[in-house]
């Protein structure tokens, strides 16, 4: 629950924060948030990025350091998170990408903790076993657990749009309910990747829930 929660602390600095930016840059015609001030690759595959899009492009490391800080990783183990989750939410894809980075944060801090500190080597030991146990944790299970997410937001989606009512009312209530509890209702939402009719069932329940 601890690590949820700071799942979308992580999430709101960098995700959400680069989508304002690039918002309020498009609408309101801000010249420094709309430019490009970075371009990584070359040829056809540079990709372009502005402060917006460079903040959106670090939501896996934000989201790993601030599970590894809700966990109470001592410092080489919660700088080493940040190839851990840009690695998992890389390999876990545009759905599944954050809902990999929960899981495969939480594991990579456990196994850095148990280490840390355990040798005389603890800065070279500590980095290399958190790194390699949270990247290889990544290609083995982040990819499934992308497809098994993308699946699951899939037909939620599908469902919504078939049965608007029932599927409406369902959804709105298990995110409101969500909002409430110690969990984050932002995690799950942008790990189920709900858009679309069922992504309005959600901000609907959430607004309801708020106003009760």
């Amino acid at each position: 629950i601890d690590a949820m929660g700071a799942m979308a602390q992580g999430l709101f600095c960098t995700l959400l924060v680069g989508t304002i930016l690039n918002t309020l840059g498009t609408q309101l015609h801000i010249g420094f948030l709309t430019e490009s001030i970075v371009t990584i690759g070359k040829g056809e595959g540079a990709v372009a990025y502005t402060i917006g899009s460079l903040c959106s492009a670090m939501v896996g490391p934000g989201m790993a350091v601030a599970i590894g800080r809700a966990l109470e990783a001592p410092p080489l183990v919660l700088f080493s998170m940040v190839p851990v989750g840009w690695a998992a939410n890389a390999l876990g894809g545009s759905a599944g990408g954050p809902l990999a980075v929960f899981v495969i944060a939480i594991v990579a801090a456990e196994v850095g903790k148990m280490v840390s500190k355990e040798t005389p080597v603890d800065v070279l030991v500590t980095p290399l076993v958190t790194i390699f146990a949270g990247v290889a944790l990544a290609a083995l299970i982040a990819p499934p657990i992308g497809a098994g997410a993308n699946y699951v937001g899939a037909l939620i989606k599908r469902a919504t749009v078939l049965q608007p009512f029932w599927m409406g009312i369902i959804v709105s209530a298990s995110v409101g309910i969500a909002l409430t509890l110690p969990i984050s209702s932002a995690a799950i939402c942008l790990a189920l990747g709900l858009t679309g009719l069922a992504g309005g069932a959600a901000v609907a329940g959430c607004c309801a829930q708020m106003i009760e």
